[in-house]
């Protein structure tokens, strides 16, 4: 199994929470509005995992506009589209390209989201620092990928870090 794990809107602010929620992620992907922060929070995620990231409307214009707008990943044959502002399912899965992606990752609204719409898994992980909606509260979302191809994606409250006991 492959661990994806997913964080958007950190706005500069790095919850240590993150990294104890993200030990053992094969690979982290940031859906934008990552903001600016000492150290960078792109390398903060980067001593854990190998890190994608793509930009958003808070880094358009700063020294963050680096990252892609959009992007694509394929993890075990499952493909993975990135994107800062999307939309509500049933809108977006007529904008997406084709061959249609298995899974599409977008931040932006700060409420986290997961929906399966004929065929394709949405997921928002929500804001891991200013969070809107029904939990109230930070998030973050792991995406499990297993070998024979089977994918599960579950939101994740920054406060179960709490639960979490690492080997020291």
């Amino acid at each position: 199994m492959q661990r994806i794990c997913i964080v958007s809107d950190t706005h500069g602010k790095f919850d240590p929470r993150i990294e104890q929620l993200f030990v053992g992620a094969a690979r982290i992907v940031h859906a934008g509005d990552i903001g600016r922060a000492q150290p960078p929070i792109i390398e903060r995620l980067s001593a854990i995992a190998p890190v994608t990231a793509v930009t958003g409307n808070i880094d358009w214009n700063t020294a963050l506009d680096i990252y892609p707008i959009n992007t694509t990943l394929e993890v075990q044959g499952i493909r993975i589209m990135i994107q800062h502002i999307g939309d509500i399912p049933k809108r977006w899965h007529r904008q997406l390209p084709q061959p249609l992606p298995h899974v599409v990752i977008c931040g932006h609204s700060h409420i986290a989201l997961i929906e399966e719409y004929q065929g394709v898994l949405f997921i928002n992980p929500g804001s891991a620092s200013q969070p809107r909606g029904q939990l109230g509260e930070p998030t973050v979302a792991f995406l499990d990928i297993q070998e024979n191809g089977e994918f599960h994606a579950e939101i994740i409250p920054l406060k179960m870090a709490e639960f979490i006991k690492h080997a020291d």
